[in-house]
C-alpha cells in the first residue's frame, strides 16, 4: 500500500536532531514560555516575514484568538459578518461562531477552490467587517486583490494559513498579507509538530501584546489578569520540534512540488479533473486535490490498487448538523465540491517510482468497470 502520509517516515528523517532537541528541554526544567518558544516564534516570524509570531496551542486557537483580540481592541463585535469561503474546513466558522460574529459563506473560485474577488465584493455588506482568506490545500488565495477589497471597505483580513507554510505570491509568503493569520502545526501539516501546535503571525505590536496576554489566562502579568482569557499556548516541546523541522521545510516543499509536477504531467484519464494553480510558488501540495464524477468508484479503485486516499472534505460546513442554521444556504458549487474531491498521496518522503505508480492507478480508473 502506498501510504496517504506515513509521518513515522517523515520524522525519522530527523530522529537523532528529535531527541537531541527533547533532551535539550527535559535537561533545560523549562517546559512552558521558555527559550525554545523565544527562539521558535522569533525563527517563524523571519521565515514569515512578520515582526510577530505568537506560539499557541493549536490552528483553531490562533483563529479564535485573534478574532478574540479584535474584540478586545474595540474592531470587532458580537453580530458582525465575517466573508468565509464556503468549501473550507469547519475550523474556520468555529472561530467566527465562537466569537459570537456571522460567518458569511461565499463559493470559491472553481479553478482553485480559494476565495475570488468577484464573489467577495458581492458579500461585502454594512455588517462586514472581515475577510477570513483560508489558503486552501496549500495554496494562497488573490491576496493582492483581497487586500484591495479590504482597503477599499475598512475590512480586516485574517489568512488561515494552516496548510499553507511558505506558500507565496510575489515573494510575500502566507502569514505576512493580513492584518494577522494564524497557522496549524498539526502533525500531518507540512510544518507539523508532533502533537497539537499554533501560531499567530502579525506586524500589529498592541494585537500580538493582547494575543499574549489572552492565551495566558489573560495575564501579561502572573496573578493580574487584563482580559477573560485562555489557557492556549505553545510548549516547549513542541517548539523545539518545529525548530528543527523548520530548517527542513523549503526542501520538503521543493519535493512536494516535484511530485505535484509529476501528477499534472503524467495523470491523463478523463474521468478525473487536476488541480490547477496561477503561480507555481504560491502552493506548497499540502494536499493533492483530484476531483471526480465518480469519486466512491475511484476511492475503490485506489484502494484495491493499492494507493490510501482520504477526503477533504466529504461534508461542506454548512450541511454539518453543528450549523443547522445554515442549512439554508443554497452553494451548489460547494456542494458540488464536497461531492467529488479525492486526496492523493503527496509527501516528503514519497519515492518518484511511488508517484508514477499512482499515475498508473489512476489512468487506469474506468468507472464502467
Amino acid at each position: 500500500m502506498i501510504p496517504f502520509l506515513d509521518l513515522k517516515a517523515v520524522n525519522a528523517q530527523y530522529r537523532k536532531d528529535l531527541i537531541d532537541a527533547a533532551t535539550r528541554v527535559i535537561d533545560s526544567g523549562w517546559y512552558i514560555q521558555g527559550a525554545e518558544l523565544k527562539a521558535f516564534e522569533s525563527e517563524f516570524s523571519t521565515y514569515c516575514g512578520t515582526k510577530h509570531c505568537i506560539g499557541v496551542a493549536n490552528g483553531l486557537d490562533a483563529l479564535t484568538l485573534t478574532l478574540r483580540a479584535w474584540k478586545e481592541l474595540g474592531k470587532l463585535k458580537a453580530g458582525d459578518e465575517v466573508i468565509v469561503p464556503a468549501n473550507t474546513y469547519i475550523a474556520s466558522i468555529l472561530a467566527i461562531t465562537e466569537n459570537s460574529l456571522v460567518p458569511v459563506m461565499v463559493e470559491p473560485c472553481e479553478r482553485t477552490y480559494n476565495l475570488c474577488q468577484s464573489n467577495i465584493a458581492e458579500a461585502i455588506t454594512g455588517k462586514t467587517r472581515a475577510i477570513l482568506a483560508v489558503h486552501l490545500y496549500g495554496q494562497l488565495a488573490p491576496m493582492p486583490q483581497i487586500l484591495a477589497l479590504a482597503e477599499y471597505h475598512g475590512l480586516l483580513v485574517l489568512e488561515d494559513s494552516a496548510q499553507a507554510h511558505g506558500a507565496q505570491i510575489q515573494g510575500r509568503k502566507a502569514g505576512s498579507w493580513g492584518d494577522a493569520s494564524g497557522f496549524s502545526f498539526y502533525p500531518g501539516k507540512n510544518l507539523g509538530a508532533l502533537g497539537d501546535a499554533g501560531a499567530i503571525t502579525t506586524n500589529d505590536d498592541l494585537l500580538a501584546e493582547t494575543l499574549r496576554a489572552l492565551g495566558n489566562y489573560g495575564s501579561h502579568e502572573k496573578y493580574h489578569n487584563l482580559y477573560q482569557g485562555m489557557n492556549s499556548r505553545l510548549d516547549e516541546i513542541q517548539a523545539a520540534m518545529l525548530r528543527v523541522k523548520l530548517r527542513h521545510l523549503d526542501t520538503e516543499t521543493q519535493h512536494r512540488r516535484e511530485i505535484a509536477s509529476l501528477y499534472r504531467e503524467k495523470i491523463t484519464n478523463n474521468h478525473v479533473r487536476l488541480p490547477q494553480t496561477e503561480d507555481e510558488h504560491s502552493h506548497v501540495w499540502h494536499l493533492f486535490i483530484l476531483r471526480s464524477e465518480h469519486r466512491a468508484k475511484l476511492q475503490e479503485h485506489l484502494t484495491n490498487s493499492g494507493v490510501q486516499t482520504l477526503i477533504h472534505y466529504p461534508i461542506p460546513p454548512h450541511r454539518q448538523p453543528a450549523y443547522k442554521e445554515l442549512s439554508v444556504l443554497q452553494l451548489p458549487l460547494t456542494q458540488q465540491i464536497h461531492d467529488e474531491v479525492i486526496s492523493i498521496p503527496i509527501s516528503p518522503t514519497m519515492t518518484i517510482a511511488e508517484a508514477n505508480r499512482v499515475c498508473e492507478i489512476v489512468n487506469a480508473f474506468e468507472p464502467s468497470i
